[in-house]
């Protein structure tokens, strides 16, 4: 039994992956909208707030995880959400001594991670019953795919919607945008483009396992 549970401690290399394809937050749970759609108008936006999630997600599941025997059950909540705020208030310090344009852009939504739904759940489903290993791979994993899935967002509103990738210009002079692409409705035309994408993907790929598995039998 004790060799059972250590077993089960043991980070592995599909904690990681998970968050990156088969449970992506964005394209597969459809979680955090909020920030997905509202500062995904740029590469830049998209990257900054990936990875100001992705710094939150991973301190705040490793000090619930470390927490996890000490909080009693009628206070966790209330603990992981001060947790998740402490960790935000210091990436909103960090982006700010980073760039004020960038923390401008970005605006109330770097203090609305403390509601993301990614990171508290994260906390409350994992963090809360997992070692530390373990809980900073899928913390890892969750804010590396939910990273991504901003920079696909961004870099296609940013390349149809500007003409430039990061600020630089990939046209020539008489490009006319797709200004509809920076505006909030390009947010939703995006996504659904890129879900139709990945689910399509998620679909041929057990296409090609049914095939392998017929062709074993």
């Amino acid at each position: 039994m004790a060799t059972a549970s250590r077993r089960d401690e043991t980070p592995g290399t599909d904690e990681f992956l998970k968050g990156l394809w088969r449970d992506n937050p964005v394209f597969v749970q459809v979680l955090g909208m909020c920030p997905v759609l509202a500062v995904s108008n740029t590469a830049m936006n998209a990257l900054a707030m990936g990875l100001a999630t992705l710094f939150v997600l991973t301190l705040s599941s490793i000090v619930v995880s470390t927490l996890r025997h000490f909080v009693p059950k009628e206070v966790r909540i209330a603990t992981y959400i001060l947790v998740i705020a402490t960790f935000v208030t210091v990436v909103d310090y960090l982006i700010k001594a980073v760039s004020l344009d960038l923390h401008r852009a970005l605006g109330a939504f770097i203090s609305l991670i403390v509601v993301n739904c990614l990171i508290l759940g994260r906390a409350e489903a994992f963090a809360s019953r997992h070692g530390v290993g373990r809980s900073a791979l899928d913390a890892l994993g969750m804010g590396a795919g939910f990273t991504l899935a901003l920079l696909c967002l961004g870099a296609v509103r940013e390349v149809l919607g500007s003409g430039t990738l990061f600020g630089v210009s990939l046209f020539h002079a008489g490009f006319q945008p797709w200004v509809v692409m920076i505006l909030p409705s390009g947010g939703f035309f995006t996504l659904a483009g890129w879900l139709l994408v990945f689910n399509w993907l998620a679909q041929r790929r057990e296409q090609m396992r049914a095939l392998a598995a017929e062709a074993v039998q």
